[in-house]
């Protein structure tokens, strides 16, 4: 007994190399980025035993979704040559190789026929996303990333509900995460209505942890196959500005209609099988759809696995085919240094790049690290913009007059690298002009973001916000 006690600690010792070897070797073969791998392996040599666990408990991606061949089926089309259907759009603008690029890094080819149309907080998108589950005759799918109880949420819970009992397929994916931010969450009440719910990628915490990886942050509701709707908004009584909410939130969403919307329904199937194995298949899901109008789009699934990079080739795509102006509107701006050059070049090409950012954020490490970044993408030109409240949780990129980019997707490594996203691309000149006009409106009442400002902040400040900065790859 007294010989196995003194071998513990080399047991200990040896069992310690052996858990540090093989998590540093595991970090060095599948981590792409030369910096997560650099950090997770100084933290698992720094704390021995501790650092290993950590990173088997927190740095490996555990969510491999293949996309599955059944799903994918259902959106093959005959792939039109991309510079075709940009001359389709645009006549002869150069966003054709926009086009071009998106269609070798993405899954779906372009397809046109479609109609996209904002609405403007929840004040204009819950009503119509109601009216349309009140509508449904044989399936709604709806995916997002909070759903938070309350007036709102009971509304859209006895809406399914009400679905549900006359015989609707009804299915309800929520984030794991995201369904934490009210207590109780949203999927006891849901299946009390008889509502198929689940939730996304349990976490391995027991609480709400706002830096948790590998969330759905995406936000879909397809309506018996023919009405889409996609966009920025979660569920959550702080989007209807009417009701004077304590923390109001300004936010844009969209109505789709046409054959896109079988690309959304794809991206719900796909989480909704890796959650919990059921299939979605038939006419209730995937019915043949008609044109509704004539914009050109494209859905883009984003997320750490087999869509690995899809968005962030987009916005490098876009960034090199501007020719005249680039506006991205959004709530959350970490640029690693790669977009900081796309950026910087872009203007250096004589593109005007504005940013429109909120001026105080609901993340505050996040506003601290982002301020930090602005001089570099202003010193060659690009104008920052920041928005007065509320809190401004729009996502809206769109190059020259001709091409929009929605969805759920922030700037910034979380929703570019480590969470599931879904954004559409939409070649239209009509939708490109009512959202710069509501960038117009925005930068109306902004501030200009200037160097002189930015130099003005106290040492402490500067100090704390560069500080921040060196988390970008993990906030």
């Amino acid at each position: 007994m007294d010989a196995l006690r003194d071998a513990i600690p080399g047991i200990l010792a040896v069992l310690a190399v052996v858990m540090d070897v093989l998590a540093g070797a595991h970090a060095l073969l599948n981590k792409r980025d030369n910096r997560a791998a650099v950090g997770w392996i100084g933290v698992i040599l720094a704390l021995p035993f501790a650092g290993a666990i950590l990173y088997w408990v927190l740095g490996i991606n555990r969510v491999q979704r293949r996309a599955t061949a059944l799903y994918r089926d259902y959106v093959r089309r005959p792939r039109p040559r991309p510079r075709q259907a940009g001359r389709i759009v645009l006549g002869e603008h150069s966003l054709a190789e926009l086009c071009e690029v998106l269609d070798r890094v993405t899954s779906f080819p372009v397809i046109g026929g479609n109609r996209v149309t904002a609405l403007e907080n929840g004040d204009a998108a819950y009503p119509a996303m109601i009216a349309a589950i009140d509508a449904a005759q044989r399936s709604v799918a709806l995916q997002t990333y909070i759903f938070d109880r309350g007036r709102v949420g009971d509304e859209f819970i006895d809406a399914l509900g009400r679905a549900a009992a006359r015989g609707v397929d009804v299915r309800v994916l929520v984030d794991a995460v995201g369904a934490r931010y009210s207590f109780p969450t949203v999927i006891p009440a849901l299946r009390r209505q008889g509502v198929r719910a689940a939730l996304f990628n349990r976490n391995t915490f027991p609480w709400r942890w706002t830096y948790a990886n590998l969330r759905s942050h995406r936000k879909i509701l397809v309506v018996d196959g023919h009405v889409g709707f996609t966009g920025g908004l979660n569920i959550r009584a702080g989007h209807v500005l009417a009701d004077d909410p304590p923390h109001p939130i300004v936010d844009v969403h969209f109505k789709i209609e046409g054959p896109v919307i079988c690309q959304m329904q794809v991206a719900f199937a796909e989480d909704w099988a890796f959650t919990t194995r059921e299939q979605l298949v038939g006419d209730q899901w995937f019915p043949a759809i008609d044109a509704a109008g004539d914009m050109v789009c494209r859905g883009i699934i984003d997320g750490p696995d087999s869509d690995l990079d899809k968005l962030r080739w987009a916005v490098f795509g876009a960034l090199a085919s501007a020719r005249r102006r680039v506006r991205i509107v959004t709530p959350y701006f970490l640029p690693e240094g790669d977009l900081v050059a796309a950026i910087r070049v872009a203007v250096l090409r004589g593109v005007e790049v504005e940013i429109v950012l909120p001026e105080h954020n609901n993340q505050i490490l996040v506003k601290w690290a982002s301020t930090a970044v602005l001089p570099q993408i202003i010193t060659d030109g690009c104008r920052v913009w920041e928005t007065p409240g509320p809190f401004d949780h729009s996502k809206i990129f769109v190059v020259d007059d001709g091409w929009v980019l929605i969805g759920s997707a922030n700037l910034d490594p979380r929703s570019l690298r480590l969470n599931f996203e879904f954004n559409i691309e939409c070649y239209s000149e009509t939708l490109a002009a009512q959202m710069h006009a509501l960038i117009d409106r925005k930068i109306a009442d902004a501030t200009l973001v200037t160097h002189q400002r930015l130099e003005s902040r106290s040492l402490p400040t500067r100090l704390r916000d560069g500080f921040a900065r060196l988390f970008i790859p993990y906030i």
